[in-house]
């Protein structure tokens, strides 16, 4: 494992080749891409890389609430046909938009390091509130999260809560439309920044308010399994502690079995760094997780703290955190949640 290195990191085994980055169209998706291939040029300026945007099913679907749409695929399945059939050589997503199990033959080849990953508080332009407490009662706010909704219920009964979807400039679009319902939206802070948009931020809300999506606020390069060239250059851009806290928390979605319309939210840190002149060489890694019924109604939470090393070990630690969630009523959580699901899927397509 390294972190990011400060310089160029050349390979003279590497045959000069030319490399195809691929991502969703959106916005942010190719702002995002452009980071990597920076990154990738900077620590290998011999090399040829090349970009490649193209819409998902995510992006083309949005009249649907998340939840009702399925898992994470949405957004990356068209992608990975094309890296497979090598149209393309690497792909840059949102790591928390990534299936917690890859397909056959893909991999993660790097995971960056991660942005702030804490969800923001963005109020409608020319209104005076500056946190949710201050909101009127009724005030609908605005997210295609139910994992944002169901913590939020808990504490804040009085606010309605809206699905919006589309991309960052609609959903701010909507906010501020004078005849528009939203008083105010809930967003990924990470997005905010990396579009230049972080003077719309009113307030940040991070744990215990409320607690992140897996991964959120980290990138990641998925390549195909037997390319070893695309795995030795994702190694230069991988950051040692973002890699562990991440994985931990793949591993306790994973086990889980929840996809982006699960209620469930991490907080992790990573303190006692130990390192060595190979770089960061772990630490003591500290995760919260938390599983939430929709309506607000249960919440389970569990906090685990163990000294890790490998990834092998932080994907323990995050294994071992969703079996206790699990055993304290989790299970039960998620259960009725696929049951309501399937349910109002059947009532829209019907």
């Amino acid at each position: 494992m390294t972190d990011t290195p400060t310089g160029v990191v050349e390979d003279t085994t590497l045959q000069p080749r030319s490399f195809v980055l691929a991502s969703r169209a959106s916005q942010l998706a190719q702002i995002q891409t452009n980071i990597v291939h920076d990154a990738l040029r900077k620590a290998f300026p011999s090399l040829s890389f090349g970009t490649s945007f193209m819409k998902t099913e995510g992006d083309k679907n949005l009249s649907q609430a998340l939840y009702l749409l399925g898992g994470k695929a949405l957004w990356t399945k068209e992608l990975e046909i094309a890296l497979k059939e090598k149209t393309v050589d690497m792909l840059v997503h949102s790591l928390k938009d990534v299936p917690t199990v890859l397909p056959d033959g893909c991999e993660i080849g790097a995971i960056l390091e991660r942005e702030d990953p804490v969800d923001s508080l963005i109020v409608k332009k020319g209104l005076p509130y500056k946190n949710l407490d201050e909101l009127p009662d009724g005030s609908v706010v605005g997210t295609s999260s139910i994992r944002r909704v169901a913590q939020l219920r808990r504490s804040f009964p009085k606010l309605q809560f809206m699905d919006v979807r589309g991309n960052l400039n609609t959903r701010l679009s909507k906010l501020d439309a004078p005849d528009g319902p939203f008083t105010a939206l809930i967003l990924a802070k990470a997005g905010l920044v990396r579009l230049g948009m972080g003077d719309r931020i009113t307030t940040d809300l991070g744990a215990p308010v409320l607690y992140h999506a897996v991964s959120q606020g980290a990138l990641t390069v998925e390549i195909r399994s037997d390319d070893a060239k695309a795995r030795e250059l994702c190694r230069a851009l991988t950051h040692t502690e973002t890699q562990l806290k991440c994985l931990a928390e793949r591993a306790l979605l994973r086990r889980l079995e929840g996809g982006c319309s699960v209620p469930v939210g991490v907080d992790t840190e990573l303190t006692d760094v130990e390192r060595s002149t190979d770089g960061l060489q772990g630490g003591l890694l500290r995760i919260t997780g938390c599983v939430t019924a929709i309506d607000g109604s249960l919440h389970v939470q569990h906090t685990l703290t163990e000294q890790v090393h490998t990834t092998e070990q932080a994907e323990q630690v995050g294994v071992k955190l969703a079996v206790t969630l699990i055993e304290q009523g989790a299970g039960k959580i998620l259960e009725d949640i696929n049951v309501d699901r399937e349910k109002r899927a059947k009532e829209v397509n019907s």
